[in-house]
């Protein structure tokens, strides 16, 4: 048999250890094979067929011991890199349509913010991703320098045109993270119900890149672009605690209580999820909460029973960091498509994924995160280090879980039985602002594109 090409029947246990199956005929390089079986023991047995003469050399050889599968082969040393079959591999191999995204976001040649944050998180997580960019840059604007162009509505359109004429309008989610202009906004709100007419179930993650911590970073008609055109259209909408208090009309958040209306507020108006992911309580400085709500049905059997309300303490990282809130935006949309009906599991790995890449990267800029200066070498070291944290991405480390947020606030209907909410005459263009990227477990924020 040849070692690129051998075909096999296998079963493999998923992240939750439930056995799935690959198909009768699961096409598997045989070295992948191996490094799995070494590296997950227990996670492939073999069919009974297997264990006839024509292959009982083979499955030993493979488990590098003598007798028949099922295999149990030792632990991967610390070192060795630790490869898994996914749960969407089964829908790879199957030959189904992958879920696509459609990504509005800024780009950087260099470095990591927007869509460079986002599309390679997606696409180790298993979805297709089309990216748009809002604007092209050489580097974030936190360097002392940067070059580029920003993209304007009318672009936006032209590129839309494009793709509607091939038919390729097809995704299944759509996901925008900083804007920085009302014409390009507008053309993302008329860019949503155009995508919703051909995905009428399409999913739209929303992150309002407006400020932080009392500090607007966009001309103030984008707060109420958003409010009245955008929140209405989005699926699931994630703002820092700022950005909540600018879309709930200046409504001030000072308590879980207060996170909880004002997520309450939100989903009146269309989401059917919000995730407030950054909010500062008094008496802890040490810490952030992330507070969530959700109109969607969850699993009752789940470990929450079926709870809507969630929160998260997060330990707050002394450091500074740009993208993360976009890297965040992503994660969580993955998770969410992957752990339909768990809330709690899909923010639960977002938040991990994010965390291991931000410890992954403290680890290795050395003191860089808590310069004060701002020099180009520093603005280097701390781009966060996405590649060499895939693997802590595809099967994030849990180090943070959500717990039942209790209030004395009224839960409104469950999706589907609001209201349908129109958008508001638009107006002129306003002059383009610079990317408040939201730092979700950092102390410091400025605008980043």
């Amino acid at each position: 048999m040849s070692e690129s090409g051998t075909v096999i029947d296998i079963h493999v246990l998923n992240q939750s250890e439930e056995p799935c199956c690959l198909g009768d005929k699961a096409r598997m390089p045989l070295e992948i094979l191996k490094r799995t079986i070494r590296s997950r023991p227990g996670a492939i047995t073999f069919k009974p067929k297997l264990l006839s003469r024509r292959f009982k050399d083979f499955a030993s050889s493979l488990a590098g011991q003598g007798g028949p599968a099922p295999l149990s082969p030792p632990s991967p040393s610390p070192s060795e890199p630790r490869l898994q079959i996914l749960p969407w591999h089964a829908a790879m191999e199957s030959g189904q349509p992958l879920p696509r995204v459609l990504s509005v976001q800024s780009h950087v040649v260099h470095g990591y913010v927007g869509n460079k944050c986002a599309v390679f998180p997606l696409q180790i997580l298993g979805l297709e991703v089309d990216p748009i960019y809002s604007v092209q840059f050489s580097n974030h604007t936190g360097y002392p320098t940067f070059k580029g162009s920003v993209f304007d509505g009318e672009q936006l359109r032209a590129l839309v045109s494009g793709l509607e004429a091939n038919g390729l309008l097809s995704h299944t989610h759509l996901l925008t993270g900083y804007i920085g202009s009302l014409s390009l906004l507008q053309a993302i709100a008329d860019l949503c119900s155009q995508l919703k007419k051909h995905s009428p179930s399409l999913t739209y993650v929303c992150d309002p890149v407006l400020g932080d911590e009392g500090r607007l970073y966009v001309a103030r008609e984008l707060v109420e672009a958003y409010a009245n055109s955008i929140v209405p259209l989005a699926s699931v909408l994630v703002p820092n605690q700022f950005e909540a208090e600018l879309l709930t009309a200046g409504t001030p958040i000072t308590s879980l209580n207060d996170a909880l209306a004002a997520c309450e507020m939100l989903m009146d108006r269309g989401p059917h999820t919000v995730i407030i992911t950054s909010m500062a309580l008094p008496g802890d400085p040490d810490g952030i909460m992330l507070v969530a709500a959700t109109r969607l049905p969850q699993q009752p059997d789940g470990r929450l029973h079926g709870a809507t309300r969630l929160k998260m303490r997060i330990d707050r990282i002394k450091a500074y960091f740009t993208g993360t809130g976009d890297l965040f935006a992503a994660l969580l949309l993955a998770w969410m498509h992957h752990h339909p009906g768990d809330l709690a599991t899909a923010v639960e790995k977002a938040v991990g994924g994010l965390q291991a890449v931000l410890a992954d990267t403290v680890r290795h800029c050395g003191p860089a995160p808590l310069a004060a200066e701002r020099t180009a070498e520093v603005c280097a070291l701390r781009e966060l280090r996405l590649i060499p944290c895939q693997g802590k991405l595809q099967d994030p480390p849990i180090r943070y879980r959500c717990e039942v947020a209790t209030s004395d606030v009224e839960a409104g209907p469950a999706a589907g039985q609001g209201e349908e909410h129109e958008g508001v005459p638009r107006g002129p263009d306003v002059p383009v602002a610079m990317n408040a990227v939201d730092t979700c477990t950092v102390t410091a924020s400025r605008p980043e594109a």
